[in-house]
């Protein structure tokens, strides 16, 4: 079966909408916890900026490794908080943690559309090629976006298309008779579906689909 494949527009879109709705983040709710997360709503976001960093630049070198991520450091700004190479600077407040997110969710774009398809880089949820990256920094962004405004009166419902092409291509085996975005939530430990608690672990599967098919 054919399906849609997910691109760099696609990412541009989610990136910007995430942008747009986190403006609306009361000053004063960046400090609480994000959703079911162990970290506040700040750290949430610059993991999400570190994650689209991240992303970019394993599609960066000419020969990307397979085995290993790209050896920026990765630290916490504090016992329990994320592990992260993008740290925003606190003095320039929410407006400036948003302007990490659009800066890294734009070199992830700039190098989906840049890249070759043919490339494979390492990710510890299976070797990916552009696309794979695309659709993982798709998924981050929409539901650490969804863990950021869980408790406030923020309407986070992503576009069912973009859901439906990440779902296509990191949960091949998603559930397709209900709404997409639910979907997304619950392949990713966030919420119940009608028969199906919610899983406990869960992992998506960037390995290309045709890599995939390949193995059987």
């Amino acid at each position: 079966m054919s399906r849609s494949v997910v691109t760099a527009d696609d990412l541009a879109l989610a990136v910007r909408l995430a942008v747009t709705l986190l403006r609306e983040v009361p000053a004063e709710a960046w400090r609480s916890r994000a959703g079911t997360l162990e970290w506040d709503r700040w750290e949430t976001v610059e993991h999400l900026s570190d994650d689209l960093f991240s992303y970019a630049v394993q599609l960066g070198p000419a020969a990307p490794a397979l085995d290993r991520l790209v050896p920026f450091v990765w630290q916490p700004h504090r016992q329990g908080g994320p592990w992260n190479a993008v740290h925003a600077d606190p003095e320039a407040g929410p407006s400036g943690l948003l302007l990490t997110l659009e800066a890294t969710g734009a070199l992830l774009v700039a190098m989906v559309r840049t890249a070759s398809p043919q490339v494979r880089s390492y990710h510890v949820y299976g070797n990916s090629d552009p696309e794979g990256f695309a659709a993982m920094g798709i998924a981050e962004t929409l539901v650490h976006v969804h863990d950021v405004a869980d408790g406030l009166d923020l309407d986070w419902n992503p576009p069912a298309e973009l859901c439906t092409r990440v779902l296509d291509r990191l949960f091949p085996e998603a559930p397709t008779s209900t709404d997409p975005w639910a979907v997304l939530l619950w392949c990713t430990g966030r919420a119940d579906l009608p028969g199906r608690p919610r899983p406990v672990s869960w992992r998506w599967d960037g390995t290309p689909r045709d890599e995939v098919s390949g193995r059987a």
